[in-house]
């Protein structure tokens, strides 16, 4: 528990920096033509049979030729750096349905497939439709570029079916690094970070049952440090709903500095999204953000991602009601079935983009 951490510093792999990590590609892992056979054999079978996206399981689909590298990508999930990039999906031969087929099965092999919604969605389209800014409409949905926080699960992971014609760089932060600074910088506010704070639910998901959930920034439970972060979350929160306790000054100053770490020179890694890439990360290991994009004016050429979220199998000790802990499995409810407009618990159907959630 918190007395444990008695504040002292993260060390590697955990905490890294980008600085350092861009010197090599040792995060980055490319498929062999061996795992893209496998890869997209299982892949088109998968499609063929469209099972049940909520009850589908990984030994259904097994993956023996891919099986000793989605062990290592779990390993630096769990105890490495907390990220990977795969690269080398042929996305460009594939339909989208397939691309999509694949990308699932895989995540059935890192973790189980959750709800990112509350109609029950287990892939979902990252696909602008609007100029807006952002924090004015969902980020799904627009162009400009996201601050740095955490995702509502154990994995995010995002599939890039077309990158955009200009910008959309995705960027990982360390927490680790940043509560190190933050030690380093200010220790007399490090206690505020396992301090609960309260997060915007309402405007991420329209149908969520409440207002916001609470949850602390920082765990630090039996020596496994974790991180759940969304500053422009809370700020949001702050501004929609006045019943929720006001931040007071030293958080203010708090989440300040995490910010201006973050965009500190070095702090993050930056990395352009391939056509066929899959970025693999765990939320409590890094934070991740994407800059503002351009789309080209064609519809099939603007930019395209797949998103997953995972839970993963391996225990993870956490607080109490840590991170987004309101968000359910995929075969939980809230006690009301899905209404049957509104289903895609099919990969046939979830590969084509909603456009009645989201907008």
């Amino acid at each position: 528990m918190l007395d444990t951490v008695k504040f002292k510093p993260i060390p590697a792999p955990v905490a890294w920096r980008g600085d350092e990590l861009e010197k090599s590609d040792e995060w980055i892992y490319v498929l062999t033509a061996d795992e893209l056979s496998e890869l997209e054999t299982v892949g088109s079978r998968f499609l063929d049979e469209d099972p049940d996206l909520r009850t589908v399981q990984a030994q259904d689909y097994p993956l023996p030729v891919c099986t000793p590298a989605i062990a290592a990508w779990g390993e630096a999930l769990d105890r490495g750096r907390g990220f990977v990039l795969v690269r080398g999906l042929r996305c460009n031969r594939y339909s989208n349905a397939l691309s999509a087929s694949i990308y699932f099965v895989l995540g059935l092999h890192l973790g189980q497939p959750m709800r990112q919604n509350e109609v029950g969605d287990m892939v979902q389209h990252i696909r602008a439709t609007s100029d807006k800014k952002y924090m004015t409409a969902s980020s799904l949905r627009i162009r400009d570029g996201l601050t740095y926080h955490s995702d509502s699960s154990d994995v995010v992971s995002l599939l890039c079916l077309h990158p955009a014609m200009e910008g959309g760089e995705s960027s990982l932060v360390s927490p680790a690094t940043l509560y190190n600074e933050v030690l380093a910088r200010r220790p007399d506010l490090v206690s505020l970070l396992f301090e609960p704070w309260h997060f915007d639910w309402r405007q991420q998901d329209p149908d969520a049952p409440a207002n916001t959930y609470t949850s602390p920034m920082l765990s630090y439970v039996d020596g496994v440090f974790s991180a759940y972060l969304g500053n422009a979350i809370i700020r949001r929160a702050q501004d929609m709903y006045p019943e929720i306790p006001r931040l007071t000054a030293e958080q203010v100053e708090l989440m300040d500095l995490i910010d201006a770490i973050c965009l500190e020179p070095g702090v993050a890694l930056h990395m352009d999204f391939r056509q066929g890439d899959m970025q693999w990360v765990l939320n409590y290991a890094a934070l991740h953000n994407r800059k503002a994009f351009k789309d080209a004016p064609e519809p099939e050429l603007r930019r395209h991602l797949l998103r997953l979220w995972l839970k993963r199998d391996t225990p993870r000790p956490l607080v109490p009601n840590f991170g987004r802990h309101v968000v359910k499995g995929r075969g939980e409810t809230r006690g009301q079935e899905v209404p049957l407009e509104k289903q895609r618990f099919h990969i046939t159907q979830a590969a084509i983009p909603r456009i009645d959630w989201g907008y």
